[in-house]
C-alpha cells in the first residue's frame, strides 16, 4: 500500500532523493573541510571576532566526535536515498528496478555526494569550514548523543581486541608537523626557499647543540697573553673579530677574553700601548658545556647580555667557541659584514660539481645547495665522508653515497682539507638490469 502512495507522486520521490544527495554532499564537504582547516587561521579569525571561526575551533576540539557525527549523518542520508530510490524504481520497473537503482544511485553518490564536494572542500578548506560551521554545529547537537554512544561502543570493542587508547599518541611531534607542512608548501610554490630555511632553522634550535655551530678550536683566533704589549695591540687591531680569547702556557689554557672596544678605550686613556694593563681590561671567559642546546644557549646569551662563550667537553677541555651570531645564522643564514674574512669554502664548477673545504659544515652545504645530506653523525663534510667510508681516505679516492660522488682532493695528515662533490648520475636501464 505504501508503494502505491509513493508511486503516485514521482516528483516528490525525485525531490526527496535530491535532498538526501545534497545533505550527503554537505556532510562529505564538512568532514573534509574540518580535517583540512588551518587551526592557526581559525584562531586568528576567532580573535578578530569571527563567530563562525569560533564554532570551527570548538568543533575541532573534539575531532573524534566530529568525524563520527559526519559519518553517521552521511551514511544515514546515503542509505535513505538509496532505499527510497530502489523502492520507487522497483514500483515502476519491477525487479529490474533494483539494477537501475544500484547503478543510478552509485553514480550520483560517488560524483555528487563524494568526489565533487570533497574536491571543493580540499581546494578551499578554510572557506568551506567557515561556511558550514553553523550547520555542522546544529547537526552535532542533534546527533551528538548517537555519536557518543557509537564512540563508546567502538572503544569497548577495541579494548576487547587489546587496543589501549592511552598508549596511542601522536606519532609526529608538533615541530615535525610544522616542518612537514612548510616543506609541502615550499614544494607547492607557496613558500620561498629562504623562508622555509629560516623556519626550519628556528624549529631546530631545540634539536641542535652548540657543537653543531661552534668554531672549532683549530680555527679559533687566539693570542698569547705573554706577548709584548705592542704586539698584542697590533694583533687585536688586525683581527676581524671584536672579542679575542687570550691564553697562557698552552693554547687550550684560556685565561680571559679581550674586547677590542675595551682596548681602544684603554689606549685612549693610557696614550701608549706600553701603559695599557691588559689584565685589568680583560674579561673572564664564559665556558658552556658542549651538550647545551642552541635554544638554551640563546636564552643564556639574552639573560647575561653576552655574545661570546667557549665550549668545553666533559673533561673541561676547550672544543671551540660559539657566538650569538652563530646561532642567529642558523635561522637567517650566513651573516657577513665588511670585516668578515671571505673564506673560499665553496666553489661551483662548470661540470655541475662543487669544490668544498673539508671543514665546511654539512648544514651550511645543505642550505647553500638545497641538498639533503645527513648531519646526524657528522658536523663537517669531511666527517661525513669518514663516517660513511669507515676509514680515513687518501687523496684521489672516491666514494658514492646518499646520491653523491665524493672525491678526495687534498689531505693534510689525518684531515681531509678539500673535496669535490658531484651529484651521482642515475643508473641506466641496462645497469639496473
Amino acid at each position: 500500500m505504501e508503494n502505491l502512495e509513493i508511486h503516485t507522486d514521482p516528483w516528490l520521490a525525485l525531490g526527496i532523493v535530491i535532498f538526501c544527495i545534497a545533505l550527503s554532499a554537505i556532510f562529505s564537504a564538512g568532514e573534509t573541510a574540518m580535517t583540512g582547516a588551518s587551526r592557526a587561521r581559525m584562531q586568528a579569525l576567532d580573535s578578530a571576532g569571527d563567530a563562525n571561526a569560533g564554532r570551527v575551533n570548538k568543533l575541532l576540539e573534539n575531532r573524534e566526535k566530529l568525524i563520527s557525527t559526519m559519518l553517521i549523518g552521511n551514511n544515514v542520508v546515503n542509505i535513505g536515498a538509496s532505499a527510497f530510490a530502489t523502492s520507487v524504481l522497483v514500483g515502476l520497473f519491477g525487479q529490474e528496478g533494483v539494477i537501475y537503482a544500484t547503478v543510478t544511485m552509485s553514480l550520483m553518490v560517488i560524483i555528487f555526494a563524494e568526489v565533487l564536494p570533497k574536491t571543493i572542500a580540499i581546494v578551499a578548506a578554510d572557506r568551506t569550514s567557515l561556511l558550514l560551521a553553523g550547520f555542522i554545529t546544529l547537526v552535532m547537537k542533534i546527533l551528538g548523543p548517537l555519536s557518543s554512544t557509537a564512540n563508546w561502543l567502538v572503544r569497548k570493542i577495541l579494548r576487547l581486541m587489546g587496543f589501549r587508547f592511552d598508549e596511542a599518541g601522536d606519532m609526529v611531534s608538533a615541530h615535525e608537523e610544522l616542518r612537514g607542512q612548510v616543506d609541502f608548501l615550499h614544494r607547492e610554490g607557496s613558500v620561498e626557499r629562504v623562508d622555509r630555511d629560516m623556519f626550519g632553522g628556528l624549529l631546530e634550535l631545540t634539536e641542535l647543540t652548540v657543537t653543531d655551530v661552534m668554531v672549532h678550536r683549530t680555527k679559533m683566533r687566539t693570542i698569547d697573553a705573554d706577548l709584548p704589549q705592542a704586539e698584542i695591540v697590533r694583533e687585536v687591531l688586525a683581527s676581524p673579530y671584536t672579542r679575542i680569547p687570550f691564553w697562557r702556557g698552552q693554547p687550550e689554557n684560556i685565561v680571559g677574553v679581550l674586547h677590542a672596544k675595551d682596548l681602544l678605550r684603554a689606549l685612549d686613556t693610557a696614550g701608549t700601548a706600553a701603559n695599557v694593563k691588559l689584565d685589568a681590561i680583560m674579561r673572564p671567559a664564559w665556558f658552556v658545556p658542549d651538550t647545551t642546546t642552541l635554544r638554551g644557549q640563546l636564552q643564556s646569551f639574552l639573560q647575561r647580555k653576552e655574545h661570546f662563550a667557549l665550549v668545553v667537553d666533559e673533561y673541561g677541555e676547550v672544543m671551540g667557541l660559539v657566538t650569538l651570531e652563530d646561532i642567529l645564522e642558523e635561522i637567517v643564514g650566513d651573516i657577513r659584514d665588511e670585516h668578515d674574512i671571505a673564506v673560499q669554502g665553496l666553489r661551483r664548477n662548470q661540470d655541475g660539481s662543487i669544490t668544498v673545504d673539508g671543514a665546511a659544515p654539512v648544514r651550511d652545504l645543505n642550505r647553500a645547495m638545497d641538498w639533503r645530506l645527513p648531519d646526524e653523525e657528522a658536523t663537517t663534510i669531511a666527517g661525513l665522508v669518514i663516517h660513511e667510508a669507515r676509514m680515513i681516505p687518501e687523496a684521489g679516492q672516491m666514494f658514492t653515497f646518499h646520491g653523491f660522488r665524493f672525491e678526495i682532493l687534498r689531505k693534510f695528515r689525518n684531515r681531509i682539507t678539500a673535496l669535490r662533490i658531484t651529484p651521482a648520475p642515475k643508473p641506466t636501464d641496462e645497469e639496473d638490469g
